[in-house]
């Protein structure tokens, strides 16, 4: 099915200009009262004009027709979904191709037409399937639906998800990265290459949606043949022609069309020069990974593709747990993990799992508090993600066994709100219930919306979490000078860490920075003797590179108070320098406030 023919703006002129005007006059429009605007003047007399829609012809019409000139706080009232860059970045998440995987959980799925763990029918995994999993691809319709909607694409965090990153070949990681740029930099321009991608993808890419026939189903219950094996099989010409293809273009052999999975460093290093000043910029880029996959080595060569902040699963921090659940790795392996991407200066975004074969509710609560009484973990950021029954998973042998039983709706209540108690205020739920679609799950919780669940049973007992999520001041307006600065200290593996935080009265959070204060010996030689901003965020509603406004919370210096603090903070503890692990497209607003530019990090001296 080809795309959708867009909307005749002129032939729609009417009753477009009508729904608009009123939502120019009327700021704080409802949605009961838009929703009966939307009535009143009907899309070719019984249809609804959607959101989009009406964005771009707001874009067109505004300044003529009597409307007035073009004003961005019009496109926010119309703006569909507008929590979705309320943190401040826009996010952008890309899936990688299937491939094989060097983990064998029992819980995890088994879906051959995906990267392993994840679903073809959760929606992002949907989204990278319809699009080949081609990074430009994907990228670049993403951006393109979040414009369509109302949403800024300038600052973007790219969101790099499917089974081990660490695992897929080199080349292959380095072209992958550098498309998502290549799309970032072709969308600021104007520009869009997506045909000529999708024809050579039709052409010779099995992953195209037109040519991918794969239908085997890897049943847990009888596992004749494991994930990587059905992989290798089914995908064998096409990982055999990608990987003789980028040996072909590495020796000189062969031109490259634009979906042969082959890139220098050179070539992405001056994606990333051009990315710092492209009107759509990289704030964030993060991979996922596990943590017997994590060494000095490869800390240091993720942070060279331009990775700010690494998603690795924690699963369980009980070694029995693990070993029966067949994750492959221990305990120590996470701390060790963890250790190497702190004192490299990584966002750590944990994943956990309650209800593993083997654990139990009261388990499950004692692992939780561990994660953040001990200084050897304590995650900025953590999902949890309870454990979900999938028919393709090996997991389903001690169902049916009886030896695992899905927890019940009270037992997996009284886990989450434990857990919501424990969560200190530097950390960030960002997801509690992973979005797998009911119809997969086979038996257990179905609740995607448990959050609100354990946020309601808290307040009814006069409680609330203290989690960043939590707090977020998100649309809402703020004063700042209704704001003051709070510090948290803790300790962490490799020395101190201090949370820095601009709050309100109540707590809400407006911005904050995390800033490591090492006492062992660093990474690499370009850390000596500095202390560390590991990350630097300012909440409210996303907004465009310079752009400010009345109660907003974005581009109100906030930032560059809490990086005067932590210079403070730093100097007073007799560092002689702070580095920062920036963001390709922020090393110029680092520039700006002192930093300069290293190998890995930029540095200011103190």
């Amino acid at each position: 099915m080809g795309p959708k023919t867009p909307l005749d703006l002129e032939q729609h002129r009417e009753p477009l200009l009508n729904i608009l005007s009123a939502v120019v006059e009327s700021p704080q429009l409802s949605r009961k009262q838009m929703n009966r605007l939307l009535r009143e003047n009907p899309k070719d007399g019984d249809g609804f004009y959607s959101r989009d829609e009406l964005i771009r012809a707001y874009r067109e019409f505004a300044g003529d027709y009597g409307l007035p000139s073009y004003d961005a706080a019009v496109i926010e009232r119309l703006r569909r979904k507008p929590v979705r860059t309320s943190s401040g970045v826009t996010p952008v998440t890309v899936l990688t191709k299937p491939f094989p995987c060097p983990g064998e959980c029992i819980f995890c799925p088994n879906d051959v037409r995906m990267p392993k763990s994840y679903l073809s029918d959760e929606p992002g995994a949907q989204r990278a399937e319809q699009n080949s999993f081609d990074p430009y691809l994907q990228t670049y319709t993403r951006l393109m639906t979040y414009h369509n909607t109302g949403h800024p694409t300038d600052k973007v965090e790219i969101i790099i998800l499917g089974g081990t990153w660490s695992f897929y070949p080199e080349t292959y990681q380095i072209w992958f990265i550098k498309r998502i740029f290549d799309a970032m930099h072709d969308f600021g321009k104007g520009i869009d290459r997506r045909a000529e991608v999708e024809d050579a993808l039709r052409e010779a890419s099995q992953l195209h949606p037109e040519r991918n026939a794969v239908n085997v189903t890897v049943r847990g219950l009888a596992l004749s043949q494991t994930y990587n094996q059905v992989v290798q099989s089914v995908y064998h010409d096409e990982m055999t022609r990608s990987r003789d293809i980028a040996q072909a273009i590495g020796r000189g052999e062969r031109e490259r069309s634009p979906i042969d999975e082959y890139a220098t460093w050179d070539e992405l290093e001056a994606a990333h020069r051009e990315n710092e000043t492209a009107p759509c910029r990289s704030v964030g880029l993060v991979i996922e990974t596990r943590p017997d996959h994590i060494s000095v080595e490869e800390v240091l060569r993720v942070r060279r593709l331009g990775c700010t902040k690494v998603q690795i699963g924690f699963q369980s921090l009980n070694d029995a747990v693990l070993r029966v659940n067949k994750r492959g790795h221990d305990v120590a392996a996470t701390r060790r993990a963890v250790k190497l991407l702190r004192q490299a200066g990584f966002k750590i975004h944990a994943h956990w799992m309650p209800n593993l074969y083997g654990s139990s509710p009261a388990a499950d609560i004692e692992d939780y508090q561990r994660m953040f009484n001990d200084p050897d973990f304590c995650p900025d950021e953590l999902k949890i993600y309870p454990c979900s029954l999938i028919e393709s998973a090996e997991l389903m042998q001690r169902y049916q066994d009886g030896s695992w039983r899905p927890y019940t709706y009270d037992e997996l209540l009284h886990v989450l709100t434990n857990c919501f108690r424990h969560t200190p205020e530097y950390c960030r739920l960002t997801r509690v219930i992973r979005d797998i679609p009911s119809t997969d799950i086979v038996d257990g919780n179905h609740l995607t919306n448990f959050r609100q669940i354990v946020e309601r049973e808290l307040n009814s007992r006069g409680e609330r979490s203290r989690d960043i999520r939590a707090r977020e001041i998100r649309h809402r307006q703020v004063k700042i000078d209704d704001l003051h600065l709070d510090e948290v200290w803790y300790d962490a593996s490799c020395g101190r860490e201090v949370f820095l935080q601009f709050i309100t009265d109540e707590g809400d959070i407006a911005g904050f920075l995390r800033l490591s204060l090492p006492t062992e010996p660093p990474i690499t030689d370009e850390l000596r003797h500095a202390a560390m901003i590991r990350e630097v965020h300012v909440y409210g509603q996303s907004v465009e590179i310079g752009d400010a406004g009345e109660g907003r919370a974005q581009h109100a210096g906030l930032g560059t108070r809490l990086i005067e603090r932590a210079v403070e903070i730093a100097h007073e503890r007799g560092y002689k320098y702070l580095a920062v692990i920036s963001a390709v497209g922020t090393r110029d607003y680092y520039r700006k406030r002192g930093f300069a530019d290293a190998t890995l990090y930029q540095i200011r001296e103190l």
